[in-house]
């Protein structure tokens, strides 16, 4: 090689090495810089066992990846819907957990700004169970003034059913109110069982409610469905309006990896039981008798929301809410505009 050609080739070797160097840096980090992470707050109970299939079975990344989005979804456990929301609106996750009435409150309080709260996807319309321990109680109409009411908090859905039971029974929505105490599932079914306390009445949800009934001295009063006229949401995924602009194709996809959720608890319930107990392991229900519970509800899961006109309503009517929505559409994105959503 003539000698001007050997040392332009020196010349240049340093930058070519350079451009190689930095062409396989950029190709490494790519991947990580080009995937989206979608962040659920999540609970604990039956209601998220969609969310559990979705996260063993990599649903959302499935549909994300038909949708041609690279998008990963991360799960961070809360001690409770109201911590989760509160993660919602500091940013720090993009999908919350909410009950019909929370949803419209944070709807309403939002109306119109970014942190507004819309239903990306119906989760569950887990049944709730009014179950007593008194023979001669087969309404509420029939509990005495020192008869408590259990549930598992002060805010959670079971007290809008009992109020709306309340103003239909009773005349007054809220005249049961200093009867309810929050108890833990298995401390209200304790009391329940063992008949010793002023624990005369417990709403629950399964499995709890399949728990309680299998002692003979415990029956129903109603259930929500009774009530509400129809299904209604136990659990609704919620995020705000500035999430839903800038991830406008997340929605859907959200919505689909529930509904293929949904699809594999009613075909498989084995299976979803099997999902279940891996993330929450019980000591009183095994693999047969939770795939019982399931099979009985395996139709009560999906990305459909219910009951949001008969709670707005009834919101309104006592001054919880001032602006009421015409329908789900309203207060839902519209990837849930072609589900059975009402």
């Amino acid at each position: 090689m003539p000698e001007r050609w050997r040392k332009r080739a020196q010349r240049l070797q340093k930058p070519l090495r350079f451009c190689v160097v930095l062409l396989a840096f950029s190709i490494a980090l790519t991947p990580a810089l080009a995937q989206d992470q979608i962040k659920f707050g999540i609970g604990y109970g039956l209601a998220f066992l969609p969310i559990y299939i979705c996260e063993d079975l990599k649903l959302v990344e499935k549909h994300a990846k038909e949708a041609h989005l690279d998008a990963k979804a991360e799960f961070q456990r809360f001690t409770s819907a109201a911590e989760a929301q509160a993660a919602l609106a500091s940013g720090d996750i993009n999908i919350a957990p909410f009950g019909t009435a929370p949803l419209l409150a944070a709807w309403e309080k939002g109306r119109n700004k970014p942190e507004q709260v819309f239903a990306v996807s119906g989760l569950t319309s887990l049944p709730l169970t009014l179950l007593s321990n008194q023979p001669d109680v087969q309404s509420i109409a029939d509990l005495k003034s020192a008869d408590q009411i259990a549930m598992p908090t002060l805010t959670s859905p079971q007290i809008y059913v009992l109020e709306l039971q309340s103003e239909k029974v009773l005349s007054r929505y809220d005249r049961l109110k200093s009867q309810v105490v929050a108890l833990s599932h298995a401390d209200a079914i304790n009391d329940l069982v063992e008949g010793t306390g002023q624990v005369r009445v417990y709403f629950a949800s399964p499995p709890y409610a399949e728990l309680a009934l299998r002692d003979a001295k415990i029956h129903a009063l109603l259930n929500s469905s009774d009530v509400m006229g129809g299904k209604f949401s136990f659990l609704i995924l919620g995020a705000t309006k500035a999430y839903i602009d800038a991830a406008p194709r997340v929605p859907e996809v959200i919505e689909k990896a529930m509904d293929d959720a949904a699809r594999i608890i009613h075909d498989d319930p084995r299976r979803a039981a099997q999902i279940y107990l891996t993330h929450e392991p019980s000591d009183v229900m095994n693999g047969a008798a939770m795939e019982a519970v399931i099979r009985d509800i395996r139709g009560e899961f999906g990305s459909a929301v219910y009951g949001v006109k008969v709670m707005a309503d009834f919101m309104a009517r006592h001054g919880e809410l001032a602006t009421v929505p015409q329908g789900f559409q309203d207060v839902a994105v519209s990837a849930l505009a072609s589900t059975p959503s009402n």
